[in-house]
């Protein structure tokens, strides 16, 4: 091996020698800088992934879609609870002789909205994941 031979290899393929100059206001570059510090990607890697990545690619910021889905799930496992305790109170007049049929119809259409909830949420999570992974 010879001494003069040290240190990286020249790349034969993928050099990036080829330099676009562009201008941006300031509202512009400060938001290019605020992504850069959300993301932790550099500029040009931010700017090329947005142009050269296609529309059908999305950057997140994982730390903050994480925070969000778990107010998601504290939301509606508090939803969750509350027809639960909607349904013990229908039992318990139920026992009693006293259950209102207005008080089931209404029951059963706000179970059935946060199904209909539950299911439109879940086609979503599927969206964002199928987003996320590429």
């Amino acid at each position: 091996m010879n001494k003069k031979q040290l240190g990286r290899p020249p790349l034969v393929r993928g050099k990036r020698d080829q330099k676009i100059d562009v201008r941006f206001t300031g509202e512009e570059y400060e938001l290019i800088l605020k992504l850069e510090k959300t993301l932790g990607i550099n500029k040009a890697d931010l700017i090329r992934n947005r142009i050269l990545g296609g529309s059908d690619r999305i950057i997140i910021n994982a730390g903050q879609l994480i925070a969000a889905l778990d107010l998601l799930g504290t939301e509606m496992g508090r939803i969750g609870k509350n027809i639960n305790q909607l349904a013990k109170y229908a039992n318990a007049l139920n026992r009693q002789g006293i259950l209102s049929l207005v008080v089931v119809e209404r029951y059963n259409i706000l179970l059935g909205n946060y199904q209909e909830i539950q299911k439109r949420l879940e086609v979503l999570m599927r969206r964002v994941i199928r987003l996320t992974g590429k």
